[in-house]
């Protein structure tokens, strides 16, 4: 067994050299939820950043609301957007947990899966699910549990699940040094780090760079470009929302003399929310430096 934790934004800040350090080998962080890539866990990107720099093994969830699997594909397009061009050593995984999407159903949550996960691998992530033991029992066929990986929740003193799976979330209420609070804890009995690695490495751009050879006039306007995109293997969905987010950036001009108004708070609150958004610290405060 492999010992691990999952935290999203509720954990706040993290000592993940403190986590290391008691013995946790791997960290899986939420991305974010529902179908808008600014609905990003606000905590995603430094929890990635210093899970890492600490030597943590990392993978990441995307919470649910999808009503359809036309919606879960969305959604999967939003988390991808979030996810950016890191690099994650356990799998990408979908949180299905709302009673109401279990209403409708094993066929409709299997639907939901299938969605959510194959738009996941057809962008080179490794995909799974996370959901409770009893409702992975009722709501997703064994053709679904078994195509894809598997983080199954059940707290106690065992897994009372026959079918295979990757991960156990075994607690809700853990205490780790270096996390403020409870903590989820989980075993992991797949190295998931070496079967990942194992997958043929593909020759790809990743979108960041797409979206600027977009802005640059590479690849044609409005459906040329969806075309030229799809028929090259990528998904043109998070591709065009990259290049909105780069139309929608403000210049380090403007965002240095709102730094000067308060508007981005201090110290390292200004630090993360500025890293959050996507601009760089350091540029921002040499121009704020100039300004002054």
């Amino acid at each position: 067994m492999i010992p691990g934790i999952d935290i999203s934004e509720w954990q706040g800040h993290v000592d993940f050299n403190a986590v290391k350090a008691s013995g946790v080998k791997f960290v899986l962080i939420r991305a974010g939820y529902g179908r808008s890539a600014s609905q990003e866990d606000r905590y995603f990107a430094e929890h990635y950043t210093q899970a890492k720099a600490a030597g943590l093994q990392v993978g990441a969830y995307w919470y649910s609301y999808a009503i359809s699997p036309a919606d879960a594909a969305i959604e999967a397009r939003a988390c991808l957007t979030v996810l950016g061009n890191r690099h994650f050593d356990f799998p990408i995984y979908f949180d299905l947990e709302e009673k109401w999407q279990f209403a409708n159903g094993r066929n409709f949550c299997d639907s939901l899966v299938k969605s959510f996960c194959s738009i996941l691998e057809q962008n080179g992530c490794y995909a799974g699910l996370y959901i409770s033991r009893s409702s992975l029992q009722n709501y997703i066929s064994t053709a679904v549990a078994q195509r894809y990986a598997i983080w199954i929740a059940e707290y106690g003193s065992r897994c009372n699940y026959g079918g295979n799976y990757g991960i156990w979330q075994h607690s809700s209420t853990g205490s780790v040094p270096g996390v403020n609070g409870n903590c989820d804890l989980d075993y992991a009995y797949i190295d998931y780090v070496a079967v990942i690695n194992k997958k043929q490495p593909v020759t790809r751009k990743n979108p960041d760079e797409l979206a600027v050879e977009v802005l640059n006039g590479q690849w044609g306007n409005g459906t040329d470009r969806q075309q030229l995109l799809t028929a090259a293997g990528y998904d043109y969905a998070v591709v065009q929302e990259k290049v909105n987010r780069l139309l929608n950036r403000k210049s380090v001009d403007q965002i240095a003399r709102e730094v000067i108004r308060g508007s981005w708070g201090n110290g390292n609150e200004r630090i993360n929310r500025l890293k959050q958004a996507g601009y760089d610290p350091t540029q921002i405060q040499k121009r704020v430096n100039q300004l002054l």
